[in-house]
């Protein structure tokens, strides 16, 4: 079993960052749980769910607003991009520019009453790459709805997933943010991982904090 605290998260991070050499660009601190006893093919023993973090990660989450003509001027206000219910047949057509958008967005919402049009013209480019609008993460909603709340919480929300692979790999920062604060997000999404796991912490095979170009760092009990 593996059991950890907020000093086992600082260590690591000073030790991944000591790992890592300058770069010309900011590099993402990322969290990293591999995991063990666990057989994906096992529906209930899946690791998907939405996590919402303490505090943002040190950028923003680029959200588009797939909406009718009465969400249209809410959605103008608070969203990336806007694409509204007319327009949805030129993406229909376009495959290219639909795996484009579906790229350039970590969010997508959606008008709650259209979703069958907004599955037929986004659903194959949205689909695989998991950011289908999710009423899990709230982002299916009604026609009149104050989406301010909603883009707000989505900067500090993270999709966690290991279908596949016995592997949870997620962002919880930036190498310029306070390490307090990454050690805050990264303590915390461990703990509702694990909370997500069949046998918790006896679930959890290694922990580890790393740069985008770094060596990764042991988080150790």
């Amino acid at each position: 079993m593996i059991v950890m605290n907020k000093e086992s998260f600082a260590k690591a991070l000073t030790e991944a960052k000591s790992n890592s050499k300058e770069r010309k660009f900011k590099q993402g601190i990322d969290l990293i749980v591999n995991l063990k006893g666990l057989n994906p093919k096992k529906t209930e023993e899946q690791v998907d769910f939405f996590a919402t973090i303490p505090l943002d990660l040190g950028k923003k989450q680029s959200i588009c607003a797939l909406v009718g003509p009465e969400l249209f001027e809410e959605a103008k206000k608070v969203c990336d991009e806007v694409i509204v219910q007319d327009d949805f047949i030129k993406f229909a057509k376009d495959k290219k520019a639909t795996k484009i958008l579906a790229r350039k967005h970590d969010f997508f919402i959606a008008q709650a009453n259209i979703m069958p049009q907004i599955a037929s013209a986004f659903g194959r480019a949205l689909g695989p790459k998991g950011k289908m609008p999710n009423p899990k993460a709230g982002c299916i909603v009604p026609p009149k709805s104050n989406l301010k709340p909603l883009c707000d919480k989505l900067q500090k929300t993270l999709r966690i997933s290991s279908k596949l692979q016995p592997i949870i790999q997620t962002s919880v920062g930036n190498e310029k943010m306070d390490e307090g604060e990454v050690i805050e997000n990264a303590f915390s999404l461990y703990d509702q991982i694990i909370h997500h796991l069949p046998e918790e912490e006896n679930n959890v095979k290694s922990v580890l904090i790393k740069l985008t170009m770094g060596k990764p760092a042991k988080v150790k009990a």
